[in-house]
C-alpha cells in the first residue's frame, strides 16, 4: 500500500487519462462507420482529433478537472457528463465542417445528430462506472482520515452534516471549543483539523500549530482570507513582504464583460424562447395574474433597477420571508419554474438593458441590502460590481445558504475576477440544472438566518 501511495498521482493521472481516451473511442469509433476517412491519415481526421482533445481537455478544466477522492462519485459525473457533452456537440460541429467538400457534401450539413446522441448515451454509462471506480482506487490507496472540529463560542452550525457527506474521505473523531486545555493533544492525534467560528488570534495560533505538526488544516473564510486571495508576494529592496492591491476592472476588462454580456445573453434569449413562452403560458393559464413579477433591487454602487422574473407565488398579499419547504404561497407551475431555475430567465432583459451582468453576486432585495449590512459591514463591498444572473455563490450556493457564505463567495469572485473566471462560470451554470433539488434546496420552516421584514403593500419575496 505504501507503494501505491507513493504513486498515487501518477495513478490518478492515468485514470484520467484512460477515461478520456475511452470517450475519444466511442465517438470515433461510431462516427468512423459513417466517416471512413476518421481512421486514415486525413485533414479531416486530424482537425476532429485535434479538436475533441484540444476541446475536451479545456471542457475538463472547465468543470473541475475530474477531481477523484475530493467530489463525491455523483458530482463529478455530472461534471465530466457535461464535459463530454459539450466536447461531441463541438467536435461533431467541426465534423460536419470538415465533411463540406467536393468530395462530401457540397455546402454545409448537419448531418447524422443520431449518431451524435448515440455517442453521448454511449459515453455517459461509460462515465458513471468509471468515476465510482476511480473514487475506488483512491480511496483503496487513502484509509479516511481521522479528524477534529475546532470550534469558537458559536459552535458548529450545520457544518458536520456537510463533513459527513465526505464520509469516506473524513471521520470526525472529536468537537470541541478552541479554549480546551487539551486542544492541542487532539490536534496531534487527528490527521486532519477542521476550525470553524474560531476567533482571529486563536485561528492563527492553532493554524501554524497544524502547519508546525504536518496536519491539513480547513477553515472558514473572513474578511482577512479575501484580502489574502488578491496578495502576491513581493520583496521591498531585500525584505519579503505580501503585497495587496485593490481589484478594479480596468476599461479593456468592462468592455470585454459588457461585450460578452450582450452576446451571450442575445444568444440566450433565442435559445430560451421556447422555454419563455412555455413558461408564460403555464403562469397565465393557472390564475389570469401577471406573468412577470418586478421588484426593486440594487446592483453597482448601490444603484437600485427593477429586476424582472417569472412570477412563481400567489398574487394577494403576503409577507415577504425566505422561501421554507412546502411554502404554500408558491403557485404549482412556478414551483417547476423555481426548481429548474427558469423563473430567472427574463433576467436577460436585465443584462441586455446594462442593470445586470451575465455573471457576479446576486442582485438582492433593498431591505436584505440594508439588514445584511447592519449584520456583515462587508455586505457592502459586493456592490463593487453589477450584480449578475449566475455567478460563483449561485453555482456554489443555495437558496438557503447563509448570508454570510453567500456573501464570502461573492467577495472571492470579485477579488478574483477575470474573462476566463466568468467564462468558466457560464459554462459550470450548467450544473445547476443538473443537480435542481441541492440548489433550490429551501429554507426550514424556522430558517436560522436573519428574518427580513415585512414588505409593503403588494410586494413579495419572488
Amino acid at each position: 500500500m505504501r507503494i501505491l501511495k507513493k504513486c498515487e498521482a501518477t495513478i490518478v493521472l492515468l485514470l484520467k487519462l484512460l477515461l478520456f481516451a475511452a470517450l475519444f473511442l466511442i465517438f470515433f469509433a461510431i462516427f468512423g462507420k459513417e466517416n471512413p476517412w476518421l481512421w486514415h491519415p486525413s485533414r479531416t481526421a486530424a482537425v476532429t482529433m485535434i479538436t475533441f482533445t484540444l476541446f475536451g481537455g479545456l471542457m475538463i478544466v472547465i468543470y473541475g478537472g475530474f477531481r477523484i477522492g475530493e467530489q463525491k462519485s455523483k458530482e463529478l459525473a455530472r461534471s465530466m457528463v457535461l464535459a463530454a457533452l459539450m466536447t461531441d456537440l463541438v467536435t461533431h460541429l467541426m465534423l460536419c465542417i470538415m465533411n463540406t467538400n467536393d468530395g462530401n457534401n457540397s455546402s454545409f450539413v448537419y448531418e447524422t445528430p443520431q449518431l451524435l446522441l448515440l455517442v453521448f448515451l454511449l459515453q455517459i454509462p461509460v462515465i458513471v462506472l468509471w468515476t465510482y471506480f476511480g473514487n475506488f482506487i483512491y480511496f483503496t490507496i487513502n484509509p479516511t482520515e481521522n479528524c477534529c472540529v475546532i470550534t469558537g463560542a458559536e459552535g458548529v452550525g450545520d457544518l458536520l452534516p456537510k463533513i459527513g457527506r465526505y464520509h469516506k474521505r473524513y471521520r470526525i473523531n472529536q468537537v470541541i471549543s478552541f479554549s480546551n486545555p487539551d486542544v492541542l493533544q487532539f490536534i496531534d492525534q487527528s490527521d486532519t483539523v477542521f476550525l470553524y467560528q474560531v476567533p482571529a488570534e486563536e485561528r492563527a495560533y492553532l493554524a501554524e500549530y497544524c502547519y508546525a505538526a504536518n496536519k491539513n488544516i480547513y477553515y472558514d473564510f473572513e474578511i482577512r482570507d479575501i484580502v489574502s486571495l488578491g496578495a502576491k508576494a513581493t520583496t521591498m529592496d531585500d525584505t519579503p513582504m505580501v503585497m495587496f492591491q485593490v481589484k478594479t476592472l480596468t476599461l479593456e476588462q468592462r468592455f470585454v464583460k459588457r461585450t460578452m454580456d450582450l452576446i451571450l445573453s442575445i444568444i440566450a434569449m433565442v435559445i430560451t424562447s421556447p422555454l419563455m413562452l412555455g413558461s408564460a403560458i403555464a403562469i397565465k393559464a393557472y390564475d389570469g395574474g401577471h406573468i412577470i413579477f418586478k421588484q426593486k433591487r440594487m446592483t453597482k454602487d448601490g444603484r437600485v433597477f427593477s429586476v424582472y422574473k417569472f412570477r412563481t407565488m400567489r398574487e394577494e398579499n403576503c409577507v415577504n420571508r425566505s422561501v421554507t419547504e412546502d411554502d404554500e404561497r408558491i403557485t404549482p407551475p412556478g414551483r417547476f419554474l423555481r426548481k429548474t431555475r427558469m423563473d430567472e430567465l427574463p433576467q436577460i432583459f436585465n443584462i441586455i438593458k446594462g442593470d445586470m451582468s451575465i455573471v457576479g453576486p446576486r442582485p438582492e432585495m433593498l431591505e436584505n441590502v440594508e439588514k445584511y449590512t447592519n449584520a456583515l459591514p462587508e455586505f457592502q463591498y459586493r456592490l463593487r460590481v453589477k450584480a449578475g444572473l449566475t455567478g460563483l455563490a449561485q453555482i456554489q450556493g443555495k437558496y438557503n445558504t447563509s448570508p454570510k457564505d453567500k456573501l464570502m463567495m461573492d467577495l472571492m469572485y470579485i477579488q478574483q475576477y477575470s474573462i476566463w473566471q466568468d467564462l468558466k462560470l457560464v459554462f459550470q451554470t450548467l450544473t445547476i440544472f443538473l443537480k435542481a433539488s441541492e440548489s433550490t434546496e429551501a429554507f426550514k420552516k424556522s430558517p436560522q438566518m436573519m428574518k427580513p421584514k415585512k414588505e409593503k403593500k403588494g410586494e413579495k419575496d419572488e
